[in-house]
């Protein structure tokens, strides 16, 4: 009991101290943002507190990374605003067509990119509608607003970063290493699956899968959090890479167990390598020299030969990541990038625009430019979202709770008053509760969070001195709250992409590459499973698990891919020598699906081996799997056809 206890973390009012600590940092970022910004006499400090929450990040690499990407799609975004305008400079339609078409090639790039890196390509496209099109009227100073924004976001990175300097701000690599061993031992866990003849667990694989592709992101922000971020974020990406690979590798294992050492001491010997985060002090498998009974026996030896390679190479970078040096092998972690879905995307984003804009400009409103602009803003934030129109939905129940809030604290709370003390004491529980509830595990309550964070700065337009307009707070809540209500009636008349077209269009693409000869994709074996291991967690991501048939056929793929590349790879260590003949009929059976070619192939290279431990010999045996795995994959493409 005393055990559990201390590993629960110190609460304060039932809520972690790490969320208090995470709230309170928040919260003095943006009262310095302000602070900065009121001396200065910035033209929009507003901007300054908004950047302030859309930094809030839990650790300091992810807050820099996101900082810098932040300031590159603002001056992306900035360059596309004065481009706009100036070609189109006395054409308001053609404006607001241009623009909408800039929010869908935004919204294209970033269904193309991930983490913070499509966080920046939205940014680029709502940056336009906070200055060209809130400038409609006065191109002219479409430079002038673009250079106050500019200067607005630098202050609110600033302070974040001093903040985040002078207050303790975790670091995400060590928590990121434990992760990383952790996922490791529970991959030698999985593959021990084998040793007792026991069958293969998909639903742990796809966990396992899952949770590795998922942390690409993250390790690419740990690259700015010390000196030796660098070094760290490449060791870490080959880590992944490589748990990939072993994972992958324990697959095979698990659908065809091995034949193990029956004495008492390799079984603890293995054991005692599962429940550790080190190799195993001897081979429990029967070495492939040993006791080969058959070609079956033969390659599921190589098989665990090949786990086991797998698996010593992950420990090496992992021991470079600890020691924070240069991992043996460095590899990229690609991302699947669908760009089916990404132009889908795209043309509905540019749609919404299209459909808000034609209102507005029907409703004749007065400065309906502003209320446009948070199309934009909501449009952007939800392609960046699992959800589009799950973001809206929570947008258009979040900017009333936003007003109600900020119209509490500025008429309330305020109520006149222009010292800068009073205003930054009377923000702290409105940006403090809303960092909490951004912490919470419940995705409804951080989206809630997040959305309050980001609205109440906007809505409040802090000023020096502050201004109390009511009619100017009215108009700004009822643009936010019209500006929701009418996106999500956008989407509803033409729906986002929907999760069944996703995992339709995503096991298309993996058919037709799957036809490809892998020589033509041109990546290393490892960077390309990786790549089809993430293309695995965007079809989990939309609902793939309940999509039983279709879920078997992308592994049954994913499979496929991984043998033929590993087979095309080692069959080009014979290219050179006396038995290239016979690895070129190997390829052009790889390519047919011959199965039956390729068994009589691995016979004939078996036959010329010099012995048992021979290239050729493990050469053979991948071309058994490898026409196992193919002949499996029929089995499931039957089905499918069947049904």
């Amino acid at each position: 009991m005393v055990a559990t206890t201390s590993e629960q973390p110190l609460t304060l009012a039932n809520i972690p101290l790490s969320s208090w600590s995470f709230a309170i940092r928040v919260w003095l970022a943006m009262i310095l943002a302000l602070f900065v910004s009121f001396w200065l006499q910035l033209e929009a400090p507003a901007s300054a507190a908004v950047t302030v929450g859309i930094l809030a990040e839990p650790t300091r690499g992810q807050a820099l990374d996101k900082a810098g990407f932040r300031l590159l799609g603002t001056i992306v975004g900035v360059a596309a605003s004065i481009a706009i305008t100036g070609i189109f400079a006395q054409e308001r339609d053609l404006i607001l067509v241009a623009f909408a078409v800039w929010i869908g090639i935004c919204v294209f790039a970033a269904n193309l990119l991930d983490g913070y890196r499509a966080y920046a390509a939205v940014l680029s496209g709502y940056t336009v509608a906070l200055i060209a099109t809130q400038q409609i009227d006065n191109p002219q100073h479409v430079f002038e607003s673009g250079v106050a924004r500019g200067a607005a976001i630098a202050v609110g990175v600033l302070s974040m970063a001093v903040i985040n300097t002078l207050v303790y701000t975790p670091d995400r690599h060590p928590r990121l290493m434990v992760q990383l061993a952790t996922i490791r031992r529970r991959i030698r866990a999985y593959a021990g699956a084998a040793y007792g003849a026991e069958p293969g667990n998909s639903a742990t694989f796809l966990t396992l899968l899952r949770e590795i592709v998922a942390l690409r992101p993250e390790i690419a922000s740990i690259a700015l959090e010390t000196s030796s971020g660098l070094v760290r974020s490449v060791a870490a990406r080959s880590v992944a890479v490589g748990l990939v690979a072993e994972l992958q590798a324990a697959r095979i294992l698990n659908s065809s167990p091995v034949d193990v050492d029956d004495t008492d001491q390799a079984r603890a010997a293995h054991q005692r390598a599962v429940d550790s985060a080190l190799p195993a002090p001897q081979p429990v498998l029967v070495a492939g020299q040993e006791h080969v009974r058959n070609a079956g026996t033969e390659a599921s030896a190589w098989t665990a030969r090949e786990w086991r390679r797998r698996d010593d190479e992950v420990y090496q970078d992992l021991l470079a990541l600890r020691s924070a040096r240069w991992p043996l092998r460095v590899w990229r972690a690609p991302l699947y990038r669908s760009y089916r879905t990404a132009a889908a995307s795209g043309v509905r984003a540019a749609l919404w625009l299209a459909i808000a804009s034609i209102f507005y400009v029907w409703a004749g409103w007065p400065a309906a430019s502003a209320s446009l602009s948070f199309v934009a803003l909501i449009t952007g934030l939800g392609a960046t979202t699992p959800s589009a129109r799950g973001f809206t939905a929570i947008t258009v129940v979040g900017s009333p709770i936003a007003v109600a809030l900020t119209g509490i604290l500025e008429f309330m709370i305020l109520n006149g008053a222009d010292a800068f003390p009073v205003l930054a004491i009377a923000m702290a529980p409105f940006t403090i509760g809303a960092a909490i509830l951004m912490k919470s595990q419940n995705p409804l309550w951080s989206s809630l969070g997040r959305v309050n964070l980001l609205f109440i700065p906007v809505i409040l337009a802090p000023s020096n001195p502050q201004t109390y307009n009511p009619q100017s707070f009215l108009f700004t809540s009822l643009f936010l709250v019209a500006a929701a209500a009418l996106l999500l009636a956008a989407q509803t008349l033409i729906p986002p992409v929907s999760d069944d077209e996703r995992r339709t269009w995503l096991l298309a693409e993996a058919r037709r590459e799957l036809r490809k000869p892998a020589q033509q994709i041109g990546e290393p074996s490892e960077e390309a499973t990786f790549r089809d291991a993430a293309r695995i967690g965007q079809f989990l991501a939309v609902g793939g698990a309940q999509d039983s048939r279709a879920l078997a056929e992308m592994l049954s793929c994913f499979d496929q891919s991984t043998i033929v590349r590993l087979c095309e790879a080692k069959l080009m260590s014979l290219a050179d020598g006396p038995l290239a003949s016979l690895a070129d009929e190997a390829r052009a059976a790889i390519a047919k699906r011959d199965t039956a070619s390729l068994r009589t192939i691995a016979r004939r290279l078996h036959e010329t081996a010099a012995h048992r431990n021979s290239r050729e010999v493990d050469i053979a045996a991948c071309l058994i799997l490898t026409g196992s795995i193919v002949d499996r994959g029929r089995g499931v493409d039957s089905a499918r056809k069947a049904t």
